[in-house]
């Protein structure tokens, strides 16, 4: 989800591999936003390890049965 002055991706859904790492989803964005630097959350609360799987992360932090990554062209939550 788009939070704050970062543009809105024309598709607000994906699906990712549970073994990719979460660097896979900070690249996506930063290609599919065409900007070098992109700040990515987690439910709106923190910034998970680039090296983090995404399965990891959905285990333990999805809402719903969705892991909600939030991202920012600048600082949104500290």
């Amino acid at each position: 989800k788009a939070t704050g002055d970062a543009p809105i991706l024309k598709q607000s859904k994906f699906k990712v591999g549970t073994g990719e790492r979460f660097r896979f989803v900070v690249d996506f964005l930063r290609r599919h936003l065409k900007v070098d630097s992109v700040f990515t959350y987690l439910n709106t609360s923190f910034v998970p390890s680039l090296d983090e799987t995404i399965g990891d992360l959905h285990r333990l932090y999805a809402l719903e049965n969705k892991l909600v990554i939030n991202y920012a062209m600048t600082p949104a939550w500290g």
